[in-house]
């Protein structure tokens, strides 16, 4: 008879549950990179803004300050929004460290009820050969008995 794990199901519930944070850690992690990109985006506007400024026209001086300070505003809430993408992908990856611990509580009982299963089935076929095994020696010295009886018996016959 295979082995059968009763605990099969909650096994594969597991490993589904942490295949699902799985996808939830990528999503994260895929918000927090698109996040750095763009702030690397409005970092290279800046940079481009301030090179532009030095070669543009005295009086659109106050027109690049104000548009600068709006690119550093915007820079101060992209650099918000990362943090909180990245708390949220902290967050996902615990999520997912737990479910994972999880399955291998799961997975290394399920090691332990193989070996011990394995043990048991060793140990029935070791007593079915010892079985086997003390019936031959029984029908063995029987044969030779009844060969002993047998010789016995011819002997007397012969003598007689």
């Amino acid at each position: 008879m295979p082995f059968v794990y009763r605990l099969q199901k909650v096994l594969d519930f597991r490993i589904r549950k942490k295949e699902e944070q799985l996808l939830v850690v990528q999503k994260a992690q895929q918000e927090v990179y698109m996040a750095e990109e763009r702030i690397r985006q409005n970092e290279a506007e800046i940079r481009q803004t301030i090179q532009n400024k030095k070669t543009a026209d005295f009086r659109m001086m106050e027109y690049y300050d104000n548009y600068l300070h709006h690119l550093w505003d915007k820079a101060e809430a992209l650099e918000q929004e990362r943090k909180r993408v990245q708390a949220i992908l902290d967050e996902e990856k615990s999520k997912l460290v737990k479910l994972e611990q999880a399955v291998k509580v799961v997975e290394k009982h399920k090691e332990k009820q193989k070996e011990a299963y394995l043990e048991e089935q060793k140990a029935i076929e070791l007593k079915q050969f010892s079985e086997i095994g003390v019936q031959r020696f029984f029908i063995h010295s029987r044969e030779e008995a009844e060969e002993q009886e047998l010789l016995e018996q011819l002997q007397k016959l012969e003598n007689e």
